[in-house]
């Protein structure tokens, strides 16, 4: 089956490489002899296809979800920033930021009526009014933003639902 989007490269993948992708976004932890049985495949063959997998950018990386709150960070927040002007410099320079700063555990350029949305953690309200200062209001470039401060995190997780493609 071949994934194409507008903004990807096509990428293919078959039905054992679909199940490969299931088992490993559920535990990536799993020895290439466990991921094989699972898969129907000898664990060379599953060492390959991850291999592949991965050099291809189908699995873009190997991640273990940390508890904010168990490492010090328990704020946690979304906050909604709006660019003064949509300039692909302006766009660039700010997702050059959004990378180099470690509050940011992620962010997605968006349409609507924000340009942006961030997901911060932070150790205190009061570091969290350090960061906007130094991160926004110190950019000029920063038309505004809206932050909404997550009280419970019901899901955690980066696990993509895989389609297995079908057998032509």
């Amino acid at each position: 089956m071949k994934l194409t989007s507008r903004l990807e490269t096509t990428m293919q993948y078959d039905r054992i490489d679909a199940r490969i992708l299931e088992i490993v976004q559920k535990n990536n932890r799993l020895t290439s002899d466990v991921i094989g049985e699972l898969a129907g495949l000898s664990a060379t063959a599953c060492q390959r296809r991850l291999k592949r997998l991965r050099s291809e950018g189908i699995i873009e990386a190997d991640v273990s979800i940390v508890s904010a709150k168990a490492v010090g960070r328990p704020i946690q927040m979304l906050v909604l920033v709006s660019l003064e002007r949509e300039r692909s410099d302006i766009i660039d320079k700010f997702k050059k930021a959004i990378k180099s700063s470690v509050e940011v555990v992620n962010g997605f350029y968006v349409t609507g009526d924000a340009d942006f949305v961030l997901y911060l953690t932070a150790r205190t309200m009061e570091d969290y009014e350090q960061f906007t200062r130094r991160f926004f209001y110190e950019n000029s470039d920063i038309k505004g933003f809206k932050t909404m401060v997550i009280m419970d995190r019901v899901k955690a997780g980066f696990a993509i639902p895989i389609e297995a493609p079908s057998e032509d």
